[in-house]
């Protein structure tokens, strides 16, 4: 690949006292990844020499003042803060959070400013890293007040991606925030992902119920009858390819999903549950819907097992391809787009 085709990805290390450094460490130690990117980590030389030096890694790293000196066949290292910090690894600390937030801010502002091309993010705390400058319930909710469009959680593999109509709210409010409007908002975000970043021209989307047994004809709630499957109907008669409602408990287990090219959850749990049970530790989950591409690992920091150099790094090698795959085919898209407008306009 040349130079002027490798694609500069931006990478906040999360928490410091979490596994997020030691799966980016893990994944450069194979120089191939070069090959395929730029790689940009948004941190500082110390905090990285500690955790290399605590895991036993060899991943050489080369420090930049400014992103745009990023260099090529060189795992980068900007440098955000350069006094020294206390890593307590295992812990969640304010300084562990603050420090998560301010990898986030400057690989967003870099986002922005057209200095990388993607986004990958490894794991925070939700809780440790509020401030009066981070009140957000996560990265999506973050990001999407920093970026155009309107996001959708997407948790995905290969052969299965799982997309959450109500994300970050507790159970309780899940069934009062369903609406009409929210459904086909979301159906259309998951199907203007599947065709402009994924090139699946036309699309097969489930729609999971939201009562046990989708309400069983209103004996356990009414809301599948009344909401979700008239607006399935609606949503047809656009012709569009969506299904439902299916009975959440067995649609996972009889393997129905290996039928659609995507899967709409009704709340967060009911998706990431099975999801991850299918696939955790290989999985990415992906913001889509937003003009800006974002892809983190599936799993949160792992406090439990952080310093002990056990962490699989698989699921963050994973994110990182994906961000990759879908940056091009959103360019390859919007070239085709272009073109068949210019050639129209010219006729």
């Amino acid at each position: 690949m040349k130079k002027s085709e490798k694609i500069k990805v931006g990478i906040s290390v999360g928490d410091t006292n979490g596994i997020g450094i030691e799966i980016i460490l893990k994944t450069f130690e194979d120089n191939r990844m070069l090959d395929f990117c730029i790689p940009i980590i948004f941190a500082s030389t110390k905090v990285i020499s500690y955790h290399k030096k605590a895991l036993n890694i060899n991943t050489q790293v080369h420090g930049i003042d400014f992103v745009k000196k990023a260099t090529h066949n060189k795992v980068n290292l900007l440098n955000i803060w350069k006094e020294l910090i206390d890593i307590e690894l295992g812990e969640a600390t304010e300084i562990s959070g603050n420090c998560a937030f301010e990898s986030l801010q400057s690989a967003t502002n870099a986002l922005k400013e057209n200095d990388i091309d993607v986004l990958v993010t490894a794991p925070i705390n939700k809780h440790n890293i509020q401030s009066d400058k981070f009140n957000f319930k996560g990265h999506t909710e973050y990001l999407e007040n920093n970026f155009d469009g309107e996001s959708l959680m997407i948790l995905m593999t290969n052969d299965l991606r799982i997309g959450l109509i109500t994300g970050h709210i507790p159970i309780n409010k899940v069934a009062e925030t369903i609406t009409s409007e929210l459904i086909k908002k979301k159906v259309e975000i998951m199907h203007s992902t599947l065709v402009e970043d994924f090139n699946i021209r036309k699309p097969k989307i489930a729609i999971l119920g939201l009562n046990p047994h989708c309400g069983d004809n209103g004996v356990i709630g009414t809301e599948d009858d009344e909401i979700v499957k008239p607006v399935i109907e609606e949503i047809q008669k656009t012709g569009k390819l969506v299904y439902g409602p299916y009975a959440a408990d067995s649609f996972f287990g009889s393997e129905s999903y290996k039928k659609f090219d995507a899967v709409l959850a009704m709340y967060h749990d009911q998706g990431l549950a099975p999801f991850k049970t299918l696939s955790f530790g290989n999985g990415v989950n992906f913001t889509a819907g937003l003009s800006r591409i974002r892809t983190s690992p599936d799993h949160g920091t792992a406090y439990e097992i952080a310093g002990k150099g056990i962490a699989n790094n698989n699921s963050f090698k994973e994110a990182l391809f994906s961000a990759i795959s879908i940056y091009k085919t959103r360019n390859e898209y919007k070239s085709l787009i272009e073109n068949k407008l210019k050639s129209n306009k010219d006729k």
